[in-house]
């Protein structure tokens, strides 16, 4: 059991970096240097209010997905106990 749970760690841990890489690369390619405007839609959410709507909504979903994977760490900590797989290293 403990090979098969070493094996989706490594897995998860290069999904997880993959994941990382790309956004990263999407961050550095946003970057537009060549012209030197300032972002009209932020400027346009910010003069009606509704940029505060959208800062909402990303926290809201934010704490729903920490919500969720502290729920999960939880649930597995309960069945790894009652299981009797020893804690991985």
């Amino acid at each position: 059991m403990k090979k098969k749970t070493n094996y989706f760690m490594k897995k998860l841990v290069y999904v997880i970096f993959c994941v990382y890489c790309v956004l990263i690369a999407t961050v550095c390619l946003a970057q537009n240097s060549e012209t030197d405007e300032k972002p009209h839609m932020a400027d346009g959410l910010r003069a009606s209010g509704k940029i505060y709507v959208v800062v909402a909504v990303v926290v809201t979903i934010l704490l729903g997905l920490i919500f969720y994977l502290v729920q999960l760490d939880r649930k597995m900590k309960k069945l790894e106990r009652d299981s009797g797989v020893d804690k991985v290293d």
